[in-house]
C-alpha cells in the first residue's frame, strides 16, 4: 500500500517541457519541510514528455495520457494516482517562490483550523513583471449575464490585498484543496476540456464549503500581462462553456433568461464584431460553439 503524504503537487502538461522542468524545479529546490509527492500528468503531447521529465527528476509520479483530456481529464488522472492529505494543482507554467515552504504551511495551517475551508487560491503574479498582480480574488459572477470583475488585476503589488477573504472561485492557476473536499463532492468535470472548469467546481464545492483567497503564499504565472488576439478554438469553447455554465449553475427562469442573453445578446454581438473586422472562421465560432453547447445541455 503506497504511504500517504501531506500535500500533492498536480500539474497537466501538454508541449510544455520546459515550463514544466522549471516548475518542476521550484517545487525541489524549495526544501519543503512536509511530505509531498509531484504527480505530472502529460495530456497526449506531440512526443511522450513525461519520459523526458522523468529522467530530469526521477522521483516524480504520474504518466502520459493517450489523449488530450483536457484541463479537468489532465488533473482527474492526476487526482486518481494522488495520496495527499492536501492536493495543490498547478499550472505548468507557473514557479514556486523560495520562500515557498513556509507559506504552503501557512496554508496547511488555516485549513486546519478552519474546517469549512474548501479550497484555497494563493495571491498569484505574473511572473514578468514580477509585482505585477493576476489573481486576488473576484466578484460572484452576476446571476444572468455570467459577468464579473478580477480583483486587482493588473495592479501593481503594493501590499494592498493583504487580508485573508472569502471569493466565489478559485484560480485554475494554483488551487489547494483538501482531499476530504474532493471525497465528499467528485473530481472536475470533463464536460469543459478548456475553460471554465475551474469555475464549475468551485460552484460545486461552495454548495457545503468556503472558498479563500490567501494573500501570504504566491506564486508566478508565465501567462502574458498582454491581451492576446482570440484564437477560433478559444471562441469556440469560450462560447460553448459559458452556455454550460449557465446551464448547469443556474435554475428556473434565472437559467432561461441566461441562456436566452447569451444566445440572443452576448453572442449576436460577439459575430457581429467579428463581421466588421472580416473575421469569419470566428463567427463559424461561436455558431459551432452555440450549437455544441445546445447539444451537451444536461449532460453530467
Amino acid at each position: 500500500m503506497t504511504k500517504a503524504c501531506k500535500v500533492s503537487f498536480i500539474t497537466v502538461n501538454y508541449n510544455g517541457k520546459e515550463d514544466t522542468i522549471a516548475l518542476l524545479r521550484s517545487i525541489y529546490e524549495a526544501s519543503l519541510s512536509f511530505s509531498f509527492e509531484v504527480i505530472v500528468i502529460d495530456n497526449a503531447s506531440r512526443s511522450d514528455e513525461f519520459v523526458l521529465l522523468k529522467q530530469a527528476y526521477p522521483d516524480i509520479k504520474g504518466m502520459r495520457s493517450a489523449e488530450n483530456l483536457g484541463f479537468a481529464g489532465g488533473n482527474n488522472l492526476g487526482i486518481q494516482m494522488s495520496t495527499g492529505e492536501y492536493l495543490y494543482f498547478l499550472n505548468n507554467d507557473t514557479v514556486l517562490p523560495e520562500k515557498a515552504d513556509a507559506q504552503i504551511r501557512a496554508m496547511l495551517t488555516f485549513c486546519a483550523e478552519n474546517s469549512q475551508v474548501g479550497g484555497i487560491s494563493p495571491k498569484i503574479l505574473y511572473f514578468e513583471p514580477r509585482n505585477l498582480l493576476q489573481f486576488v480574488g473576484s466578484t460572484p459572477l452576476s446571476k444572468i449575464t455570467l459577468r464579473n470583475r478580477q480583483i486587482g488585476y493588473r495592479e501593481t503589488d503594493q501590499g494592498q490585498y493583504e487580508e485573508i477573504r472569502q471569493i466565489p472561485y478559485m484560480h485554475g492557476a494554483a488551487m489547494l484543496v483538501p482531499r476530504y473536499v474532493i471525497e465528499d463532492g467528485g473530481m472536475m468535470s470533463e464536460l469543459f476540456f478548456l475553460y471554465y472548469e475551474e469555475l464549475d467546481w468551485s460552484c460545486r464545492i461552495t454548495e457545503k464549503y468556503k472558498l479563500y483567497y490567501f494573500p501570504f503564499a504566491y506564486i508566478f504565472h508565465k501567462e502574458s500581462a498582454t491581451t492576446g488576439i482570440e484564437s477560433p478554438l478559444k471562441t469556440f469553447y469560450l462560447t460553448r462553456n459559458r452556455m454550460l455554465f449557465a446551464d448547469r449553475n443556474r435554475r428556473g427562469l434565472i437559467r432561461i433568461l441566461s441562456l436566452l442573453y447569451l444566445v440572443c445578446i452576448a453572442n449576436t454581438l460577439k459575430m457581429f464584431k467579428f463581421m466588421t473586422k472580416g473575421q469569419w472562421q470566428q463567427i463559424l465560432s461561436v455558431w459551432h460553439g452555440t450549437w455544441s453547447a445546445f447539444k451537451l445541455f444536461n449532460s453530467k
